[in-house]
């Protein structure tokens, strides 16, 4: 049954891209005692994802950091070295942190995956957004399509906070 409004998050290691190469952060490190926006992408580089999805978030981060939100986090079924290419290319300037999932295992802990190897993709995580404040979700807005950021987009989870 996938994550819902009230749930904690699991267990989970991340692989963060740095200067000296990916280093390993739980869910504890990046979510106990803070409020933080989480948005996952099927992934980096897509067309949807490096087009819309992230870009709206870049654009509305120090608008979502002025509610109360500590940090914004994106996701995604990818290695630490695409996702600190991504980071490079996307101008995020530190502002969204980047979360390697790249065996999907936190992906699948939420029951939030599709099988993208019709794309030559394989398992990847659905795109969506959630708030999540103390390892607790609060709000999560899940797309129904891959190829849609509407829901999940940044300008609708700012509406929510």
């Amino acid at each position: 049954m996938p994550i819902s409004v009230g749930d904690k998050l699991p267990n989970a290691t991340f692989r963060v891209p740095t200067e000296d190469g990916p280093v390993p952060k739980t869910t504890d490190e990046i979510f106990k005692g803070k409020k933080v926006v989480l948005f996952a992408v099927p992934g980096a580089f897509t067309p949807t994802c490096h087009k819309n999805h992230l870009p709206g978030y870049v654009h509305e981060a120090d608008a979502i950091k002025a509610k109360g939100v500590d940090a914004i986090a994106v996701v995604s079924v990818n290695d630490p070295f695409v996702m600190g290419a991504w980071e490079k290319a996307s101008g995020s300037d530190g502002k969204i942190v980047f979360l390697a999932d790249p065996d999907a295992s936190f992906a699948t802990a939420l029951d939030l995956t599709f099988d993208g190897s019709a794309a030559g993709l394989g398992v990847r995580s659905k795109r969506y957004s959630m708030v999540v404040e103390d390892g607790v979700v609060k709000t999560l807005n899940v797309e129904d399509v891959p190829s849609k950021a509407d829901a999940s987009g940044a300008t609708a989870l700012l509406a929510q906070l």
